[in-house]
């Protein structure tokens, strides 16, 4: 081959390089624009805005942790990650309510994810606080409190904690789903709190619900079920959400998704792990979320303590403590 066609040659190889190089930093470029495009809007309309103009998003604080410094989750340095999800309801009372208890693993070597509700009614052994329902730790000392109390009674250490306001979770769903979630609601359910915050009023049979009749959905316990269908209903509701934010538009759909989040939801978790755990989670996801109902059918009784306790749910505790570890750890606690 003479050189000049051998220059020829590599000029052409030069030029095929500098254009692939090029579409792809512009794909970068367009990615890294959409989604910071779809997180500012999320973000705005969780904080009812609608003005899209970028200087005024620069004076738009970042939510900031309130329990952050007190919460002193373990690390047990494993390829395990153990999260405290807690759902709560600020608007009828200044202490908020934890209606909504779960421990939520996620394996990245096995890429498994499991999730335990733990019933607010459980009774349970407080540090330094006495026995009372379970609930009542976050009353009573926040997350780092109900921390304790989680290894305490079960031997399971949480590293991080997260704290879901109910507003947050109806903007979640018209995020994911604007045109609402398909769910076959088996009964009828009717709700209305004394002061006509909770207002919940489905039918019976398949339909499409929006964020805030989801939301009625998985709070409703108004029924002879009570919190047990209460706790299957969230747990049914969280597969549905995972198969939408896996799917192909669930996706496109997550830098909005933080956005519209950020505003209700309180943390430990940073961006950087939050980021790698998306990307794991996103790239292997996971078939099926597991689920397990703390205490079990076959270890519950109603039991009613002197005021103002009242009615709780009691189980033998070595048994729960037993159940609990070997769902999270495969094995039986010593």
């Amino acid at each position: 081959m003479s050189k000049s066609r051998r220059l020829r040659k590599q000029r052409r190889k030069k030029r095929r390089l500098k254009l692939t190089l090029g579409l792809f930093a512009l794909a970068i470029l367009i990615t890294l624009g959409y989604s910071a495009f779809e997180y500012i809007s999320g973000k705005q309309k969780a904080l009812g805005s609608s003005n899209a103009d970028a200087e005024e998003n620069q004076t738009i604080e970042v939510t900031k942790s309130k329990y952050k410094e007190s919460f002193k989750g373990v690390d047990n340095n494993d390829h395990k990650v153990n999260v405290l999800l807690l759902g709560i309801d600020q608007r009828d009372t200044e202490v908020p309510r934890t209606d909504t208890i779960m421990i939520a693993q996620y394996d990245t070597k096995a890429e498994t994810a499991k999730v335990a509700s733990l019933m607010r009614d459980t009774y349970v052994n407080i540090p330094e606080h006495g026995y009372n329902k379970i609930n009542a730790a976050f009353a009573i000392g926040g997350p780092e409190l109900l921390r304790q109390t989680i290894s305490e009674n079960f031997g399971i250490d949480l590293e991080y904690y997260s704290i879901v306001d109910f507003e947050g979770f109806t903007q979640v769903v018209d995020t994911i789903a604007p045109k609402g979630l398909d769910v076959d609601v088996k009964k009828d359910m009717y709700y209305k709190s004394a002061g006509g915050g909770t207002h919940i009023d489905l039918q019976a049979g398949e339909q499409r619900l929006s964020g805030e009749e989801l939301l009625g959905y998985v709070r409703f316990r108004s029924d002879s079920q009570g919190d047990y269908g209460r706790v299957e209903r969230q747990q049914e509701v969280m597969n549905l959400l995972k198969e939408k934010m896996i799917s192909f538009s669930g996706v496109l759909k997550a830098p909005r998704l933080i956005g519209t989040l950020q505003p209700y939801i309180d943390t430990n978790m940073g961006s950087g792990k939050i980021l790698q755990l998306g990307k794991d989670y996103l790239l292997n996801p996971v078939d099926q979320v597991e689920t397990l109902r703390i205490p079990t059918d076959d270890n519950v009784w109603n039991e009613r303590k002197d005021y103002p306790i009242g009615l709780v749910l009691a189980h033998d505790e070595v048994k729960t403590r037993e159940t609990l570890q070997d769902y999270f750890n495969g094995e039986e606690s010593s």
